[in-house]
């Protein structure tokens, strides 16, 4: 039994076309909807399945073409993220067999392919049911990693993929004179589809370890938000899934971790690191002109749009370029515009790892590159601060 899947995103079609084969499926996947109905020519498939939202050919016309231009009556269903019920009507109307609408797990994809074509007869399939769910949404994740050979969780980060379609993790090894490449390239392999390893020739720090990531990401067509978050996972992997349900869901351009003591949450941190942050943060409160209770927590997710204006050019400060984000989406949008665009949202788990290398010393020096920020991105009347910032070195 041949299965056609089309779909512009690839993270959406690769746990789909594995769950189907291991189920006994003939399946062929393909993320150019004009591509794919040349592909239904030739491999004569028994199911297409087809997201409604594609660009250049929609998921209407690669209906059409079955339905009218081939006169065919085999099954179709849509597997969508568009819930609006005059494209539901409409699909319908034009003959689909099932309109599937995103999130839902793979098992309940499977269970309507079955009840449409039947399923292959196997002696036994193989069981890759791990409740793994198809989202709307697909995310980049960018993790900057510098001598993390001995402490890199690896086993959180594949179990986190392996569980959760539609993520793709870029590790950028800054530079690192460890084993840190070796480890990550033994982490990417049998995943090359969901992780990409990103190798810097020099140590640059983690502003600019993060700052080409980003940009490096932006490039991937399939991805709808990017983000960055720690190697040592002080934030968990499922509360940065909850800044990205945020982000999914309203109108916000940037949801922002944060590491806000609060009843129901687990935050810990040093006694000195706390009470230097306090004062740091009400600097930086000063220089944003915002009420920003943490800008510093390495866990953040952006929309797409907004990544070229926030990461384009070399960030000023190597510890506290997050602070340049925001200044840098408050000078293009505006103040008002910009609070607007962004959202702090509370974790529920943060906890300081051990072997931090941001010394005592390095944070007193924060005091001194926030002194820089507050002059570099001062307002100019011919808004060209960008020519005086690149020609600073990072601090």
């Amino acid at each position: 039994m041949k299965v056609l899947a089309i779909d512009d995103q690839q993270l959406v079609l690769l746990p789909l076309q594995k769950r189907l084969v291991d189920l006994g499926y003939d399946v062929r996947i393909e993320t150019d909807a004009q591509r794919g109905l040349k592909l239904y020519d030739t491999f004569n498939p028994d199911l297409v399945i087809v997201d409604v939202n594609m660009p250049d050919i929609s998921g209407f016309d690669v209906i059409t073409h079955i339905r009218i231009t081939k006169g065919s009556e085999i099954p179709i269903m849509i597997l969508s993220g568009n819930t609006n019920d005059d494209v539901i009507t409409s699909a319908f109307d034009l003959g689909v067999s099932d309109y599937m609408k995103k999130p839902l797990t793979l098992n309940e994809i499977c269970a309507r392919v079955k009840r449409l074509i039947g399923a292959p007869e196997l002696e036994k399939a193989i069981d890759t049911n791990k409740g793994i769910m198809i989202q709307q949404r697909c995310v980049g994740v960018v993790i900057p990693c510098y001598n993390e050979e001995e402490r890199l969780l690896s086993d959180e980060f594949l179990n986190f993929i392996d569980k959760n379609s539609g993520y793709h993790l870029c590790f950028v090894n800054d530079g690192s004179n460890d084993k840190t490449l070796e480890v990550l390239h033994g982490l990417r392999k049998g995943r090359e589809d969901f992780i990409t390893v990103y190798d810097c020739d020099k140590n640059g720090g983690k502003a600019e370890a993060v700052r080409l990531g980003m940009l490096y990401m932006a490039k991937k067509e399939d991805l709808d938000y990017i983000g960055f978050l720690d190697a040592d996972l002080s934030t968990d992997l499922s509360d940065f899934d909850d800044l990205v349900k945020t982000i999914e869901t309203s109108d916000y351009k940037i949801v922002s971790g944060s590491r806000i003591s609060r009843m129901g949450a687990n935050i810990t941190k040093e006694s000195a690191r706390k009470i230097i942050s306090l004062t740091i943060n009400f600097i930086i409160r000063k220089i944003l002109s915002m009420d920003f209770k943490d800008t510093q927590c390495g866990a953040k997710i952006f929309h797409k749009d907004v990544i070229d204006i926030a990461f384009s050019k070399k960030f000023v400060t190597q510890w506290i370029f997050d602070v340049e984000i925001f200044k840098r989406i408050t000078i293009h949008f505006g103040l008002k515009k910009a609070k607007a665009m962004l959202c702090e949202q509370p974790l529920k788990r943060w906890i300081h790892a051990d072997g931090s290398k941001l010394s005592m010393r390095d944070s007193v020096k924060i005091i001194f590159q926030l002194a820089q920020i507050a002059w570099v991105y001062r307002p100019k009347s011919d808004k060209k601060f960008y020519e005086v910032k690149n020609e600073l070195e990072i601090v």
